[in-house]
């Protein structure tokens, strides 16, 4: 596996994280505080878009890892609990690194 499909899924993953935060905090000015309705509406829209492409890059990273089902859910999943994304990349990529190929070609040893 190249390491760039890695890189997609730890990219996309902290994204989709932060922007997660910060639509929590968005909620929590339009619903505690009456603040922010349009600014939640914006944020909520790119969340989901962002949230599609990690969902996106998450199933290749999983389906070249040969992944079990319920461990692609679960990283699947992660995107939309608030900080559980931080926490799931970092296993996923202890987890993924010994899997990486450099693309170099391997000598045989005689």
């Amino acid at each position: 596996m190249k390491s760039s499909v890695l890189t997609r899924y730890r990219v996309m993953a902290y994204v989709t994280a932060v922007m997660l935060l910060i639509l929590c905090a968005c909620m929590v000015a339009k619903y505690g505080f009456d603040k922010g309705e349009g600014l939640t509406l914006v944020v909520s829209q790119v969340h989901g878009v962002l949230y599609i492409i990690y969902l996106i890059f998450a199933f290749d990273l999983g389906s070249k890892a040969k992944w079990s089902f319920g461990k692609l859910l679960w990283v699947l999943v992660s995107g939309t609990i608030p900080t559980a994304a931080f926490f799931v990349e970092r296993k996923v990529t202890r987890d993924v690194e010994p899997l990486i190929t450099d693309g170099s070609p391997v000598t045989a040893k005689a």
